[in-house]
């Protein structure tokens, strides 16, 4: 099992609030643990909107 990087992730976003610092903007939810995980520990399987994001230089 691979594990999934949200931060490589463009649908991943830093929140202001200090309880919920990670946020999935595919899923629409904000959360104290990685977006990943938490799609994991709710469905039993692996996030499958991951989409890595490219950096434009």
């Amino acid at each position: 099992m691979k594990r999934i990087n949200c931060r490589k992730c463009e649908h991943y976003f830093v929140t202001w609030e200090a309880q919920r610092p990670h946020g999935c903007r595919a899923y629409g939810f904000k959360s104290p643990q990685i977006p990943s995980l938490v799609v994991f520990q709710s469905s039993g399987s692996e996030c499958t909107l991951f989409k890595e994001k490219h950096l434009s230089k």
